[in-house]
């Protein structure tokens, strides 16, 4: 589990869960049974139990990558997912010479098809197990606030190293309600994941970063994968013998053409939401942590586009970090402005102030026993916002020697440093990351480190972030740093780490076997500094720890009174998001802009050459502009529309991690693919906007129309076999 604040899921209970409305919440499975009244409100034709099947249709068929969510659409473990959750698979594959990224790429048998690399991966849910018991009892006898972090540590590796024996799983331990809940899930970790189908850049990222987050949009997000296993139809690492993975079950492309107001509801892998942070901890994110991210992915963005202007691999290089800084530097500055729109910090202040005088009533409670929760509850949440209480300053600086520190050789220097530390401890001792079930991935990162990193375009990035570091006041500075830089120019002291053996794959797989001894008395450069710096970073961890232990006690505590609170106000109570299976439901609905201007809930195919200037982002292929012009629409054009509807807005609750996701309607038929979300509703990750929050999805009709038209894949839609659709009734 991830060791911060932030990072604690939350599940709320499930008392006033029959209160569920269409739009907002990221459901947890176990409460399916208590909405199934809102889902069939709001148009779900199944029985909702069979939603609570996990490993059964249509929510067997939805699997996770890890950062996205995806799902299986044939019996040949053929994956959907977005082009943008695809787009590190495009990069990794992609050359200034034949340029995937662009040109897209489409294999027309399984001979052709290409390795998604090394680290990506397909995991099945398998299923889930309530441990709370034993993992609460793991941590009773802790006495101190470090111990009972070490304890759940110790707890959570051994319960792991237990669900993967005999190979082929990836379990994982999650906690809800704020530490009071545990779970753990495991999955089937398929290793041979291969890049099938993706549409030129033109249509896969239609709009490109200026499109990012708004409405009306036009973007063809969608790529394929297939999952592969050994012979024997367990999980392997990339072979040519390899066969394609054949799951349970796997969604059909739905016969019903959507419409306005129709249900649709999402099954996926939400990241993180932080709707019940304390005041402090918004306000840290709103003051200091949005603004300087803002502000300095801004200026990196602008030094790896002038870069890629001059260098072409560079820029196909640094593709797919470009999109995510660009897509996080927009995303944050939304939530700024929605924040201030909405009002929310007074929304915040206002909800914990009435939480407060909730248990301040309960506190002079003749029950003791309620009297005695009140009161416990009321000091957790005084010590969380007191822990909490960090500097601008502070938080800048570790922004910056973070950016210093991550990513190149030094990221990777400063890893297999201490992996030879944790290498001497017993496995089961190790830092979870570093233990024997970690290696293949570390090593997955270096070897595929030359397709996204280039030594001149990494020293820009990290002179970048030093000379920002010693802009800070000499009070706030890092000793260990200041004496590495020994009063050398940022861009002198960096020239230094050119002459790394990590700069090469030989280098990077001899220093990932080496022990700690040569990493010592290595007078490698970049090693050199990875040494120096760790004594400071292993500090910071134990005081990080510290702080997560006392959490443990206090978070659950906060937890429970805000779940009291919400149910003595019969109001329906959802988890925050975790990265565990959550579904969301709702309908198709347009939505008024601030500027008071009405979005309808589909874009059609005309817009897209209304829009189009011929350059990149809005240069659609020529082929796509003459089948429009010519109105070649196939079987798939919508009477309603008069077109081929391209992506569709609806009121679903989603965030970051739920990109890729299918997009079910009423009868969990495939109708489309959620990839983004309008830029008014960004600050819902911390307030919920039920008036503006809007899901931006990629049609499975355009999809299909791309892959006739477009770019063509005649044997991929052969194995997709989509029905034909019924008439529409106007």
């Amino acid at each position: 589990m991830k060791r911060s604040i932030l990072a604690i899921a939350t599940t709320l209970g499930l008392m006033a869960a029959g209160n569920a409305v269409a739009g907002e919440g990221m459901w947890v499975p176990q409460q399916l049974p208590e909405i199934s009244g809102a889902l069939k409100k709001a148009g779900l034709k199944l029985d909702p139990k069979q939603l609570a099947d996990l490993t059964g249709d249509p929510i067997g068929s939805v699997v996770s990558l890890g950062n996205c969510t995806a799902s299986f659409v044939s019996p040949n473990g053929l994956v959907v997912t977005n082009h943008h959750c695809a787009y590190g698979a495009i990069q990794l594959n992609s050359t200034a010479e034949k340029n995937y990224i662009v040109d897209g790429f489409y294999a027309p048998n399984t001979a052709a098809e290409l390795s998604a690399g090394p680290a990506a991966r397909v995991f099945v849910l398998d299923k889930i197990e309530d441990v709370t018991a034993r993992a609460n009892a793991a941590m009773g006898k802790a006495k101190t606030p470090a111990a009972r972090e070490a304890a759940l540590d110790m707890f959570e590796k051994n319960l792991i190293a237990d669900c993967e024996t005999g190979g082929g799983y990836r379990c994982s331990l999650s906690s809800f309600f704020g530490g009071a809940q545990y779970r753990l899930f495991k999955n089937l970790e398929i290793q041979d994941v291969r890049l099938v189908y993706a549409p030129q850049g033109s249509v896969g990222k239609y709009g490109g970063d200026i499109d990012n987050w708004m409405w009306p949009r036009h973007t063809g997000d969608f790529s394929f994968y297939r999952a592969y296993v050994g012979k024997d139809g367990k999980p392997a690492a990339f072979n040519k013998d390899n066969v394609p993975y054949k799951p349970k079950h796997f969604l059909q492309f739905a016969d019903q053409p959507l419409g306005n107001g129709d249900f649709v509801m999402v099954a996926g892998y939400p990241g993180r939401t932080a709707r019940y942070a304390t005041v402090q901890e918004f306000d840290n994110t709103v003051s200091s942590i949005y603004p300087y991210t803002v502000k300095h992915y801004g200026n990196i963005i602008k030094l790896i586009d002038a870069e890629a202007e001059r260098n072409k691999d560079v820029g196909v290089k640094y593709a797919n970090t470009n999109a995510g800084l660009n897509n996080t530097m927009k995303n944050f500055g939304g939530q700024l402005e929605g924040f201030e729109r909405i009002n929310a910090a007074k929304t915040k202040r206002d909800d914990q102030a009435a939480l407060i005088a909730y248990l301040n009533r309960n506190a002079k409670s003749k029950n003791k026993a309620v009297a005695a929760k009140a009161k416990a509850a009321l000091k957790s949440i005084a010590d969380i916002e007191a822990r909490n209480v960090k500097s601008a300053a502070t938080l800048e600086r570790n922004f910056l020697v973070g950016q210093f520190n991550g990513g190149g050789t030094l990221g990777i220097a400063r890893q297999l440093y201490r992996l030879s530390i944790e290498r001497e401890k017993a496995n089961a001792q190790r830092e979870q990351g570093y233990q024997d079930r970690d290696l293949s991935r570390i090593e997955a990162g270096l070897r595929q480190l030359d397709r996204r990193f280039d030594v001149g375009m990494d020293a820009q990035i990290k002179n970048y972030a030093l000379t920002e570091y010693l802009k800070q006041p000499a009070s706030n500075r890092i000793a260990y740093l200041d004496a590495w830089l020994n009063n050398r120019a940022p861009a002198d002291a960096i020239a230094t780490l050119a002459t790394s053996e990590l700069n090469t794959l030989d280098g990077r797989m001899k220093w990932f076997k080496a022990d700690r001894k040569a990493f010592e008395a290595s007078n490698d450069p970049v090693i050199k500094y990875a040494v120096a710096s760790m004594p400071y970073s292993l500090e910071q961890e134990a005081k990080s720890k510290d702080s997560y232990g006392r959490d443990l006690v206090d978070r659950p505590r906060y937890m429970q009174a805000l779940i009291d609170f919400k149910n003595s106000q019969k109001v329906a109570v959802y988890p925050d998001a975790n990265s565990t299976l959550r579904i969301t439901f709702g309908n198709v609905t347009n939505y008024t802009k601030l500027d008071g201007s009405v979005q309808k809930p589909f874009t059609v195919l005309e817009e897209i050459p209304a829009k189009d200037t011929g350059v990149d982002p809005f240069d659609s292929p020529k082929v796509q502009l003459e089948a429009i012009a010519a109105k070649d629409y196939g079987d798939l054009a919508d009477a309603r529309l008069g077109s081929v509807p391209v992506n569709f807005l609806s009121d679903l609750d989603i965030t970051g991690g739920n990109s890729g996701s299918p997009v079910l309607d009423g009868y969990g038929k495939l109708v489309g693919l959620a990839f983004d979300g309008n830029i008014e509703s960004v600050s819902s990750n911390w307030v919920f906007d039920p008036k503006i929050t809007r899901m931006i999805s990629v049609d499975h009709r355009y999809m299909q129309w791309v892959m006739e038209k477009v770019y063509p894949a005649p044997e991929l839609l052969k194995e997709i076999n989509p029905p034909k659709l019924k008439p529409a009734s106007k």
